[in-house]
């Protein structure tokens, strides 16, 4: 049995659906969210056996497999887009700059964001290591007063899956 286009349209709906919660899933693992881990593993698991039902159903139709493997590649961005918006986490930011890194720690603070710096050694001289952790909701701000600050701070990004204490 053939699928006609209503069953294209579902079984690459299906796929985009059940792909991007996979990625959400995945995602809520790795940064201890267990329980929206298992809600988004829970649709997953229904939108994706609905979408095989559909394929298994007419495995000899090659545009019904075109559109199941569409709907897992644009699943694959679907659910990479859903999580920039949600922007979930805690991100530590390091940022070196060369312009006075104690004022820049003090603006940072006067903008809401705690920071605490470390004198490190680089090549040609000592500098200070500013570490920040912040919401990854807010990391565009704050990129933007890091470049606002200094355009050739290096800046290094990394997620963070547990803080105990501290100021965000």
């Amino acid at each position: 049995m053939d699928l006609n286009i209503t069953g294209y349209i579902i079984v690459f709906l299906a796929r985009v659906i059940d792909v991007s919660l996979a990625t959400i899933r995945i995602l809520m693992l790795m940064k201890g969210r267990k329980l929206w881990a298992a809600i988004s593993g829970f649709g997953e698991v229904l939108v994706f056996t609905t979408a095989l039902k559909y394929v298994f159903d007419s495995l000899n139709d090659w545009v019904g497999l075109t559109f199941y493997a569409l709907g897992f590649s644009i699943g694959n961005i679907a659910g990479i887009w859903v999580e920039e918006k949600l922007a979930l986490g805690i991100l530590i930011v390091r940022v070196i700059t060369r312009r006075n890194a104690p004022d820049f720690a003090d603006y940072l603070r006067q903008n809401g964001i705690g920071a605490t710096l470390f004198p490190c050694q680089g090549r040609e001289q000592c500098y200070y290591l500013i570490t920040i952790v912040c919401e990854r909701k807010k990391l565009g701000m704050l990129e933007q007063l890091i470049f606002d600050w200094d355009g050739k701070a290096i800046v290094t990004i990394s997620d963070t899956r547990t803080i105990r204490s501290g100021h965000l």
